[in-house]
């Protein structure tokens, strides 16, 4: 069945693509938020043709919602391009969806939120600036927390009720939860750097900058999205959990003397990943927190849950974030 929508895939964007291609214009540089590890700065973004935006209106129908959302994905992302960090005089490639990743030497520069130079050699007018996100050396825990169902009412636990609520509504329409808001910023404190990982794809990435950090007041921090790419060798970078996983292995990489709140809901497999994650990282999981997003009873999320507080680990799920009782993070900044 991949297979087959893999090759149904690959088939469509030939038919599209000449209705979409922007290829005549020059090729422009889209950053992602960027953070910094203990040894380097990590900065993302990808090379496109044309960046394609949403424009909200409150007297926008679902109608013409949709299509300024389906519009979001019609990219057309161009392989091959060095990027370079200016001031570094550092390059990298783009890869054959257009992503772009720049490892970089950490700079002496304070706690808080930089801007980094970036440019495609000889293309002119094509330099921007890199938000990037460098740790306070005195946060005492690290924060990672899921977006749909956790942060922002969606639906992901239904294909259906997602797809719907996705394409059809705007910045304006899409409701983020204000004890979400209160959480994120109780746990930052001003110095514990709060990361956002989700299965929704890079397309997104300026949508739900927007929606969360500039709309909804989160706490800003890094994305980490999906790749949704499609290729003759690519159908889908990965699933939800291994996505998840892999995003969450970076962060703990990034900050070895860190320890982590995990945040996350009982729609998509939050509670296995993080059991999977405990697995693979003892030690380093100070708490889980997850929101009961899903009304249908789930076995398999009881069962990690049950995993997890076996482990040691604090757990605290209900329907309101309000109520969370934080545990185990006095003292919580070495692993």
């Amino acid at each position: 069945m991949k297979r087959a929508l893999h090759r149904l895939a690959i088939w469509a964007e030939k038919v599209t693509h000449p209705l979409t291609s922007t290829s005549e214009k020059p090729p422009l540089i889209e950053p992602y938020l960027g953070f910094a590890t203990s040894t380097g700065v990590v900065v993302r973004g990808r090379v496109l043709t044309g960046l394609r935006r949403t424009t909200p209106d409150p007297r926008h129908g679902r109608f013409t919602n949709f299509r300024q959302m389906v519009g979001l994905f019609l990219t057309d992302e161009v392989a091959g391009v060095r990027v370079r960090a200016i001031s570094e005089d550092r390059s990298v490639r783009t890869d054959e969806e257009g992503y772009f990743r720049l490892d970089l030497p950490r700079a002496a520069l304070q706690p808080g939120w930089h801007t980094i130079a970036l440019d495609i050699p000889g293309q002119a007018d094509s330099a921007v600036m890199a938000d990037t996100m460098f740790t306070d050396p005195d946060a005492r825990y690290g924060v990672i927390s899921d977006i749909d169902d956790t942060l922002m009412q969606t639906g992901a636990y239904s294909v259906l009720r997602n797809l719907w609520t996705s394409l059809t509504g705007s910045a304006l329409t899409r409701q983020v939860f204000a004890d979400a808001v209160d959480l994120i910023d109780r746990l930052h404190d001003g110095r514990n750097p709060v990361y956002y990982v989700s299965s929704s794809p890079w397309n997104l990435h300026a949508f739900l900058d927007n929606v969360l950090f500039t709309r909804a007041g989160l706490v800003r921090g890094p994305l980490f999205l999906r790749d949704l790419g499609i290729s003759p060798t690519q159908f889908v970078s990965s699933t939800h959990g291994e996505h998840k996983g892999a995003q969450i292995d970076i962060l703990f990489e990034a900050h070895p003397h860190l320890r982590f709140v995990l945040i996350g809901d009982s729609g998509q497999h939050d509670a296995e990943v993080y059991r999977d994650a405990a697995s693979r990282w003892p030690g380093r999981i100070a708490q889980v927190v997850l929101r009961k997003a899903n009304p249908r009873p789930d076995a398999a999320v009881d069962l990690a849950l049950e995993d997890l507080r076996a482990m040691g680990i604090p757990v605290w799920t209900g329907e309101d974030y309000t109520t969370v009782e934080l545990s185990n993070l006095q003292g919580a900044s070495k692993a």
